[in-house]
């Protein structure tokens, strides 16, 4: 019993082949899977895979990568969106200073909205953030601090003990991926080490970051047990108890979702 709380099932890779992609998650024991949204662009799409499978819930979102492509969005049309009945989150979004594929005012700008949808939805907010730790910090308690709490996690969990302890501060979560498998990843299992069980998800971000033994091939849903084998792992909880306390997790977060 997993929950892959974060893939993008729309992507190339996936799509094409999205019967079998999910034979073998059922295979591997996922019994539920988020399909994230990262352009309102393709929304319909995330929506239509969402209504097809009972076992799989959907966003709404604008990823930073995208925000300086996609028209900027308001609370008011993220609210309304999120009135679908498979939809379960806002986001992703967040702030990527790697890459900076968009202006950093813009994915501020929208990293803001996005948490105040998420406030007045009360659907949890998906954190995107790489190497933009303190803008990432400083954005979440000033929307915190103006305007009150909102639900979230930050998902792919890679970065610096100062982001988990902001996150886990403001009462949001933490997704880990199959980063936590990579033999270059050793800072981030130290923090994993320390984190809260009751606070703890596992993804794929699938099709991308396989875990090891897959590392280099395209990621899917069923791969996620080789993540929960090392969340475990570094938790000191046996395996068998890594998926329910994971899926106890990810249904108290995404209180939307139905098991």
């Amino acid at each position: 019993m997993l929950v892959d709380s974060h893939c993008h099932l729309n992507y190339p890779g996936l799509v094409e082949e999205l019967p079998d992609v999910l034979a073998r998650a059922d295979e591997a024991g996922i019994t539920h899977m988020v399909c994230i949204c990262s352009r309102l662009s393709e929304f319909d799409d995330i929506r239509k895979i969402a209504e097809a499978h009972d076992h799989i819930f959907c966003t709404v979102g604008i990823h930073p990568h995208d925000s300086g492509e996609e028209p900027e969005t308001d609370v008011e049309t993220l609210v309304e969106l999120a009135q679908h009945p498979k939809v379960v989150g806002i986001g992703e979004t967040g702030l990527d200073f790697f890459y900076d594929n968009s202006p950093r005012d813009i994915q501020e700008r929208n990293f803001r909205t996005h948490i105040r949808a998420a406030r007045e939805t009360g659907l949890p907010l998906i954190v995107h953030t790489r190497d933009a730790d303190e803008k990432t910090i400083e954005v979440l308690q000033d929307e915190f601090n103006a305007g009150g709490a909102f639900p979230g996690l930050i998902h792919c969990f890679s970065t610096d003990r100062a982001v988990a302890d902001c996150a886990l501060e403001l009462g949001m979560y933490i997704s880990l991926s199959g980063i936590v498998t990579f033999k270059n990843a050793d800072d981030l299992r130290d923090v994993v080490k320390d984190l809260p069980r009751d606070r703890v998800l596992v993804e794929t971000d699938s099709p991308f970051l396989a875990p090891i033994p897959h590392r280099g091939k395209r990621n899917e849903p069923a791969f996620v047990v080789h993540t929960a084998d090392k969340v475990a792992e570094l938790l000191g909880v046996p395996f068998s108890d890594l998926g329910p306390l994971t899926t106890e997790n990810f249904f108290r977060l995404f209180s939307k979702a139905t098991a």
